[in-house]
């Protein structure tokens, strides 16, 4: 199965209009397969990616496959805009997904950054694909 992009992207569009004024604004999105997703799913990554709230999230599923792949795509689209608005690469760690319940609207937390950001996220899955999109607005 395909992801449901057109829905997923009818949900981005309705924070769009927010971002329209005179900041700088940055697309970027990610697609994970998950069967290939978990060849690389190793101890080592998960130690090099995640947060430890991140993990606490995923982990509190039966099968946390799925919590991983969506915040790994989530986590690539905010990078993926960040860098074009930056050339410096921004940490793995330093872009947290966090949610306040466990099916709840994913946020962006930004450590290390003095600049002024706001960023809207949107995931979505479906068969054995994830897709995230972020619109990042830079002050």
């Amino acid at each position: 199965m395909k992801p449901d992009i057109i829905g997923v992207y009818k949900r981005f569009m309705e924070d769009y209009p927010q971002f329209m004024d005179e900041h700088s604004h940055f697309i970027g999105n990610d697609v994970v397969h998950l069967p290939t997703f978990h060849l690389s799913l190793t101890p080592e990554f998960i130690q090099k990616v995640y947060t430890e709230p991140e993990l606490n999230y995923c982990r509190q599923f039966a099968e946390p496959l799925l919590r991983y792949a969506s915040t790994w795509a989530a986590k690539e689209a905010v990078y993926k805009a960040l860098k074009q608005a930056d050339a410096a690469p921004a940490g793995w760690k330093n872009i947290e997904i966090t949610r306040y319940k466990p099916s709840g609207q994913p946020t962006v937390v930004l450590h290390d950054t003095l600049q002024q950001v706001t960023i809207s996220l949107t995931i979505s899955h479906d068969g054995d694909y994830v897709w995230a999109a972020a619109l990042v607005r830079i002050k």
